[in-house]
């Protein structure tokens, strides 16, 4: 396979893996590994290899096809191909939870200097070297390293940059528990996303929303919490962006967790009131404590909106369906085709959210 053909093949791939079929982008990349004779086209079609299985959550795949991309390099002997191997070695190791070799390949590249690509590369170096340095919660080297990048992006006009650095503060501030500036970083992301980001791939609307989930779920304003978490699960289904879907997940569960302890807590207490007013005779409050008691069942939905009976009272099996309301097993399986009573969604195979 000559350059040129190369280099159509590569953006058959690209188009395919934007388009979401994935897998028949990989399978065109591997071709153009296996057959082409372009040391350059080799390397580029390794870089899409490392983005794509960095997305999926391939991690090792990733650092396999990092290796291979160092030694293409090597055999180009160009510094500019090697820093940026250098790169994508970082990062396969960043994500590996490798947090010294990050490091270490990432002070290999800001010491490749003098070459065009190393200083274009600078803030994406300091950016991953931030994140090893936050993963060893070294938070005062962290910070210096996401302050150099931003000062990078700025100075470049970087805003894809400048929007990475941002959702990285915010887990960085999320770590030290300071969650108005959690929350402002991302938010600040989002702003570039939405200014800038027509020609952007929607992770990065993605990762913004994300962080900003967590910054308000922290904040205790969990609706919002749910709607950005919400919008975050939604392209990373679409794009099939593993390691986002289980962050979402995880995120989910710590907002349901948390407006179920509120919950729980308030339907305790009119529990406990209705008890004392029953006790003494006073019928009007009784009255309007069981009224907000049962207005807590309806909110947390802890019945079975199929028999009507109340869930949790008795050891009987639970199933959720793909809209995440949950019945009794056994009123799913005899309710045939019917659809979920409580959002009347038609599909009732069961699943998560």
């Amino acid at each position: 396979m000559g350059q040129d053909q190369t280099k159509q093949q590569i953006e058959k791939g690209l188009h395919l893996y934007q388009s979401n079929q994935t897998e028949k982008a990989l399978r065109v990349w591997m071709r153009v590994l296996e057959k082409s004779a372009d040391p350059a086209g080799r390397f580029r079609v390794l870089g899409c290899l490392i983005t794509a299985h960095a997305e999926m959550g391939r991690y090792k795949d990733m650092l396999k096809f990092a290796v291979v991309q160092i030694d293409t390099a090597r055999e180009l002997e160009d510094p500019d191909y090697l820093t940026e191997s250098y790169l994508n070695l970082a990062r396969s190791n960043e994500k590996l939870c490798e947090f010294q070799k990050t490091i270490s390949y990432c002070k290999t590249c800001l010491n490749m200097q003098g070459t065009t690509v190393s200083l274009q590369l600078n803030g994406q170096v300091s950016l991953s070297m931030g994140n090893a340095f936050l993963g060893l919660s070294i938070f005062q080297k962290a910070l210096e390293c996401f302050e150099k990048a931003l000062r990078y992006a700025h100075n470049n006009d970087d805003k894809m940059l400048e929007c990475r650095v941002c959702c990285s503060l915010g887990n960085f501030y999320t770590q030290i528990k300071d969650y108005e500036k959690a929350l402002f970083f991302p938010c600040k992301a989002a702003e570039l996303v939405n200014d800038y980001g027509k020609g952007w791939s929607l992770k990065y609307r993605a990762m913004s929303q994300y962080h900003m989930a967590v910054a308000y779920r922290k904040l205790g304003r969990l609706a919002d919490a749910m709607d950005c978490c919400e919008e975050s699960m939604k392209i990373a289904l679409q794009h099939g962006d593993r390691p986002l879907q289980a962050l979402c997940l995880l995120c989910f569960a710590d907002i349901h967790r948390s407006r179920r302890d509120v919950q729980l807590g308030l339907l305790k207490l009119h529990c406990l009131c209705e008890t004392i007013y029953r006790t003494k005779g006073q019928q009007q409050e009784l009255r309007d404590h069981v009224v907000k008691f049962h207005e807590c069942v309806e909110e947390m939905e802890l019945y079975c909106g199929m028999c009507g009976e109340s869930i949790g009272e008795k050891n009987n099996q639970l199933q959720a369906l793909p809209c995440s309301h949950f019945f009794h097993l056994k009123c799913l399986q005899t309710n045939g085709a019917r659809g979920c009573p409580n959002c009347r969604r038609s599909s009732v195979k069961p699943g998560y959210v």
